[in-house]
């Protein structure tokens, strides 16, 4: 494998676990809030990170097989709207026991991670163009450049869930973990004014 696929895992893994820890000590009281800013609840950042690996996986593969675009589309052959699938996603694993959503992450996690180990230096150097997603602008950027960012994509999503529970926000160990730049960056990022993408397609 790749020693540099082989760090962002390592990465990956590493924040996946401290974020099913603290997903596991939240009450369902907690699990229920709204969260500011937002039109989800707190147990639907967790169902995000969840059912967006899918997808992940089938871009992941595409760009081994050198189709960097596999995921833009829809088989129909229209652009893929990411904002509808979050949101359609997450709506139908709203009633799901939390155990239920943590085991179906769980399993496509392990399946991601296998994606991953597949792809070569060569695949990861590939330029990729980054959709915009109605916040950030679109962009061409290295694969290896998204994927190192994308690594922490569990704390981003901590820092949203943690505006709903304020009282945890004072955790040593949980501000330390939420004070990664990238999360700093993606939460200013998210919350700026919509970005417009004349390339998108």
């Amino acid at each position: 494998m790749s020693e540099r696929v082989e760090n962002i895992i390592q990465t990956i893994k590493q924040e996946r676990r401290r974020f099913e820890v603290l997903c596991r000590s939240l009450s369902d009281g907690e699990l229920a809030r709204p969260v500011p800013d937002s039109t989800w609840i707190v147990r639907d950042f967790i169902a995000h990170l969840g059912t967006l690996d899918p997808e992940l996986i089938r871009w992941f593969d595409g760009i081994s097989r050198g189709n960097a675009d596999e995921t833009i589309r829809n088989a129909d052959g229209q652009p893929w709207d990411i904002n509808e699938f979050n949101d359609r996603v997450v709506a139908a694993r709203r009633e799901w026991p939390i155990d239920d959503v943590l085991m179906e992450s769980e399993t496509n996690r392990d399946r991601l991670i296998e994606s991953l180990s597949k792809l070569t230096d060569e695949n990861i150097d590939t330029v990729i163009h980054f959709m915009s997603d109605g916040k950030r602008p679109a962009a061409d950027l290295p694969f290896s450049a998204f994927l190192s960012g994308w690594a922490y994509h569990d704390a981003v999503h901590v820092a949203d869930m943690i505006k709903a529970l304020p009282e945890r926000a004072d955790d040593p160990e949980l501000r330390a973990w939420l004070e990664h730049p990238v999360v700093g960056w993606y939460q200013r990022a998210m919350a700026g004014p919509a970005a417009a993408d004349e390339h998108q397609p």
